[in-house]
């Protein structure tokens, strides 16, 4: 579809179809990623940051690296960065939604708090590049060539740690324990695999489609490539995960929950790495805006934030969510508010 030949209503009407069709595969792949983390033995925090994360990514990627093919850095830049700030900050909406005690009490689990530190090493580095020498190898900067590296080092780690663990979080009437199903039967991995493949290309495909008619839309507006991608784009791309949260959150697998949002944000950060080797007038790392900066800074903070209230474990806080909840919306409300005044 030419999305640039059709007007407002029908991209009105294309974007909340696609937005329903991530509703039901974003419910469906949840489900079906819950009962792999039984039948694999990953466990819910690990499946949910790698199959769940990835899956859930797709459309992101899509986006970032078609931009960085044309030439649009900020753009390509802005919607990675963007959507890690916004899937943080999604996790609030879980939280709230999770009345039983503060999420991130009660999805204690080593691998998410592995995960978020690696996260915010992996958030550091682009700023290391943006900030330091304009070097390439073969037209990629050093930084997006260790990017991927670093992260598929960081998931041996989590495996690692599940299997022999050297914490333990302590036990509360509040803490969910990741506990296999009982009633898993026999059922055949590969047909739950190509289900889930199936699912995230569902994903993939409506996700991408969000995002093409919310840029058009966002053209008629005259926002800068950096509002588009850091508010329409990477906000649009990002609805899978908020949908899968929310129904990993109701399915009681709250682990699943925070380590699809994490996990899913490491594997965003890999965006900069597809999006500059796609990018082919030298480094994307500075051929962006300082304003995309901004965002960079807001999911650093965002996730040092949510660091910070897995280690605490606030069992109850304002409202009945924990501290770091309200601060990371606070955060990306605050952040969105400045965009838009930055235009």
């Amino acid at each position: 579809m030419d999305f640039g030949s059709i007007g407002l209503p029908a991209l009105l009407a294309v974007f909340a179809a696609a937005t329903l069709v991530v509703a039901v595969a974003g419910t469906r792949i949840t489900r079906l990623a819950d009962r792999l983390a039984d039948e694999t033995g990953l466990g819910e925090a690990m499946t949910g940051a790698l199959l769940l994360g990835i899956a859930t990514s797709l459309a992101g990627t899509v986006v970032s690296v078609s931009a960085a093919f044309e030439g649009l850095a900020s753009l390509a830049y802005a919607n990675a960065i963007g959507g890690i700030a916004a899937q943080t900050a999604f996790l609030a909406i879980a939280d709230l939604v999770y009345r039983r005690a503060n999420l991130e009490h009660a999805s204690a689990e080593l691998a998410n708090i592995l995960q978020a530190a690696l996260l915010s090493l992996l958030l550091g580095l682009p700023l290391a590049a943006a900030t330091g020498p304009d070097v390439t190898v073969l037209g990629v900067h050093p930084v997006s060539l260790a990017l991927p590296v670093i992260w598929f080092l960081g998931a041996q780690a989590g495996a690692r740690a599940r299997e022999r663990p050297m914490w333990r979080p302590v036990g509360t009437p509040e803490t969910r324990e990741d506990v296999p199903e009982s009633d898993t039967g026999r059922r055949s991995l590969p047909a739950m695999f190509l289900r889930f493949v199936a699912l995230a290309a569902v994903l993939g495909a409506a996700g991408w489609t969000i995002s093409r008619t919310g840029a058009r839309i966002s053209e008629i507006t005259g926002l800068s490539a950096t509002a588009v991608g850091a508010l329409m784009t990477a906000v649009s791309t990002s609805l899978p995960e908020l949908v899968t949260t929310l129904a990993a959150v109701r399915r009681g697998a709250v682990q699943l929950a925070v380590g699809g949002i994490i996990g899913g944000n490491t594997f965003d950060v890999l965006f900069l790495t597809f999006s500059d080797v796609a990018y082919r007038e030298g480094s994307l790392h500075h051929a962006i805006e300082r304003s995309d900066l901004f965002w960079l800074a807001v999911a650093l903070v965002s996730t040092a934030v949510l660091l910070l209230g897995l280690i605490v474990r606030e069992r109850r806080g304002l409202g009945g969510i924990g501290f770091e909840s309200a601060a990371v919306l606070a955060i990306w409300l605050g952040a969105a508010a400045v965009q838009v005044w930055l235009g």
